[in-house]
């Protein structure tokens, strides 16, 4: 197994991509980070990649939505753009085996909430969970 850093895929400072070339077989990890603005999901949804094989996708997406937080009750509208990308990777989101909040405020008035996300292979049913490490 071979790792490269694939950096003429995806031309934007907040998006890496990784490749894994196995014997004949490349497959993708992406790791995404979203600022407030939003600018690399808009990047994503502008621009066209011909790669499929997409293991995993990760990042700080900084996206609140009740499908991942629970605590949070409203529906955000950058989600409908990020699973438009998602689906055009096949991947899906991943479930966490406990749920953790990812971001914890400073302030108090504000609530912890969970931004970054795990999305796995679509077909692959044994990866449909995920753990995630505290330090």
């Amino acid at each position: 197994m071979c790792f490269y850093l694939q950096n003429d895929i995806f031309n934007y400072k907040d998006i890496l991509c990784i490749f894994l070339f196995n014997h004949s077989s490349t497959f993708f990890f992406i790791n995404i980070y979203l600022d407030l603005s939003q600018l690399a999901l808009q990047y994503l949804k502008d621009t066209e990649v011909n790669i499929n094989n997409v293991l995993i996708m990760t990042g700080d997406f900084n996206i609140r939505d009740y499908l991942w937080d629970s605590s949070y009750l409203f529906h955000f509208s950058y989600k409908d753009t990020l699973f438009k990308i998602v689906d055009f990777f096949y991947v899906a989101l991943s479930k966490p085996t406990k749920i953790l909040s990812t971001r914890y405020s400073n302030n108090i008035q504000d609530s912890n909430s969970v931004l970054n996300l795990v999305f796995l292979c679509s077909n692959s049913m044994e990866h449909d969970n995920h753990y995630i490490y505290l330090k």
